[in-house]
């Protein structure tokens, strides 16, 4: 039996590499288009750096990056039989979701076909802005806020960095945060006692939600996307 650790679904692998969505690598794998160490690859074969991973008679893609209002009650990667994602509910053109958003989170997510963002923007070593808007089920104040902005410990030996906190009425702030942690947001207010009633991502370093509504789209392109990717090094 082949030796798959440290290795990935060729979907996914595709995807990362910004060739395909998933389900637009399993439609290539099916009509033979994808190959792995000269051989057709088979869906769900799994893959490794070591092997040589080609997409033959695929036209190349103009890159693609879309500024998205995800709903609440929607998933932005590996729905279960019982959810929904994005794919459900909106045409995403062969583009896919930079990053997670929870399924009862909303606002902006950044889809394209651009893999080289993927990395850039959720590898922790690089720190880029992203803002939330957040409502508690009690009421907070500057203490509360001032603590958020600090750091705090959400798990053992895993504090928080400093962010940045503004109250805008007892029940509402925003935050920004340079750092990415599975239900970040969640975790540092349920450690000073207080829950989350609603979060909604306001911002990706510069692109904003701004008046897009739930399930709505808009083009990132011109000086917006020419300083979107120079800040990604890109």
């Amino acid at each position: 039996m082949e030796n798959s650790v440290g290795k990935t679904r060729i979907n996914k692998y595709l995807a990362d590499k910004g060739l395909a969505t998933r389900k637009g690598a399993d439609e290539l794998i099916k009509v033979g288009k994808v190959w792995v160490n000269g051989k057709p690859a088979a869906l769900g074969q799994k893959v490794g750096v070591e092997d040589k991973v080609e997409v033959r008679g695929a036209p190349p893609r103009k890159a693609g990056y879309l500024a998205y209002y995800k709903p609440k009650g929607y998933v932005t990667h590996n729905p279960t039989e019982t959810e929904k994602e994005i794919a459900d509910i909106f045409d995403v053109k062969e583009l896919f979701p930079v990053g997670r958003l929870d399924k009862n989170s909303e606002g902006l997510i950044i889809l394209t076909n651009d893999g080289r963002v993927t990395d850039r923007l959720l590898n922790p070593k690089y720190e880029h802005k992203k803002e939330y808007l957040v409502e508690t089920s009690a009421a907070v104040g500057e203490s509360f806020a001032r603590k958020l902005e600090s750091g705090v410990n959400i798990g053992e030996s895993e504090k928080t960095r400093p962010c940045e906190v503004t109250l805008l009425d007892p029940h509402h702030f925003t935050i920004t945060l340079t750092e990415g942690k599975k239900h970040q947001v969640k975790r540092m207010t349920e450690v000073l006692g207080v829950s989350v009633r609603a979060l909604k991502r306001l911002r990706v370093m510069n692109i904003a939600l701004g008046k897009l509504k739930p399930n709505q789209s808009r083009d990132i392109k011109g000086v917006e996307l020419k300083n979107f990717l120079s800040s990604l090094g890109l």
